[in-house]
């Protein structure tokens, strides 16, 4: 274990000069916001699908104070279908605290930054070693599978003790010189082996840098670390849709509540059950009810199973309408800005472009 620990940094930071990923939009700078908000954005999400979505909110926010002198309805706008709402709006909190607590400026200590909303001690440590060069461990997931394969580490990371542990080892193996290049270089080389060589299925272990001081290789089966015993079970949930659409073209919209899926976003109105949707509309006017193809749509750790119905409505039968819950009348115009969940959005698209 001590020749892992002792060799492991510099074969690292060898290797990440020559062979790793260096070509993506946030990195090579030390702007902490442009790293913060890529940290973010990377959060359980692939780097294919990121890169259009940070683009899109650079040029809109180029600096902390756009972001944060912005309507949350802007910023869930520009989010939507990235996933993981609460990200979005703790990005939007965060901005607005780095300028009134801090002047604008990130602070450059992953333990202030852990003090900001949506910053956790691996973002923090991300970009404190990044951008300041602190000598802090990070521990995603590339990295908790590259460090447990090396040091063979057999704790149950479904424990909070055991990952504590792992995290003293990740601090333990950091580099101790040359800090200022050698930190950003570490910590960008240890995620780009868990990426790019270190995977969860059939490791390149022929192609790694640090093959000679893997204790899981010489263990033969390197695909057994992490050790993670508890897995979250998935389940279902069925909602109707009510997407009332006027003859213009406006839909009505209602802001979900936060926290819970969807949260911050508008949405056609929810109903448990099609009964619960038609007790809701005039008799009058529930003949006009379409049940169009029920779907399923997949997050994290549940299937949510959507059954949208239109209701085509005249002017006069829009304004008699009362909707149980608050919402508006939204024309096609302002779909693009809005922040709506993607199946929403995918259903309006297809809507209006007739697809």
């Amino acid at each position: 274990m001590a020749s892992t620990v002792a060799g492991f940094s510099a074969q690292v930071v060898r290797w990440q000069k020559s062979h790793g990923r260096n070509n993506l939009p946030w990195q090579n700078t030390r702007d902490p916001y442009r790293v913060w908000l890529s940290e973010i954005m990377l959060q359980q999400t692939q780097v294919a699908t990121v890169l259009d979505y940070y683009t899109r909110f650079l040029l809109r926010f180029p600096q902390v104070a756009d972001l944060a002198a912005a309507s949350l309805d802007e910023v869930l706008g520009l989010w939507s279908g990235l996933g993981y709402y609460s990200r979005a709006r703790n990005l939007h909190r965060c901005a607005q605290d780095v300028v009134r607590l801090h002047g604008g400026q990130f602070p450059r200590t992953a333990q202030l930054l852990q003090t900001l909303p949506g910053i956790g001690p691996s973002t923090a440590a991300a970009i404190a070693s990044f951008c300041f060069s602190e000598r802090v461990a990070i521990l995603d997931g590339n990295v908790k599978r590259v460090l447990t394969r090396v040091t063979a580490f057999e704790g149950d990371l479904a424990s909070g003790a055991q990952e504590r542990a792992l995290w003293e080892i990740a601090t333990g193996m950091l580099p101790r010189r040359q800090l200022l290049e050698s930190m950003p270089r570490y910590t960008q080389g240890v995620m780009d082996l868990g990426a790019t060589i270190c995977t969860t299925r059939q490791p390149a272990c022929l192609l790694c840098p640090v093959r000679s001081l893997c204790l899981g290789f010489a263990g033969g089966a390197p695909e057994r670390f992490p050790v993670k015993t508890r897995k979250l079970k998935r389940s279902a949930l069925s909602w109707t849709l009510l997407w009332a659409q006027r003859t213009d073209g406006a839909v009505w919209l209602e802001r979900r509540a936060a926290p819970g899926i969807w949260g911050g976003l508008y949405c056609f109105p929810v109903f448990a059950t099609e009964d619960d949707l038609l007790a809701a509309v005039p008799p009058r006017l529930q003949s006009g009810v379409q049940a169009l193809a029920p779907f399923v749509h997949v997050l994290t750790h549940k299937d949510l199973r959507l059954s949208p119905m239109l209701l085509e409505l005249s002017a006069r039968d829009a304004r008699a309408l009362r909707w149980p819950g608050a919402g508006a009348w939204w024309a096609p115009a302002d779909w693009e800005s809005l922040g709506l969940p993607a199946p929403v959005r995918k259903l309006l698209e297809q809507a209006r472009t007739g697809t």
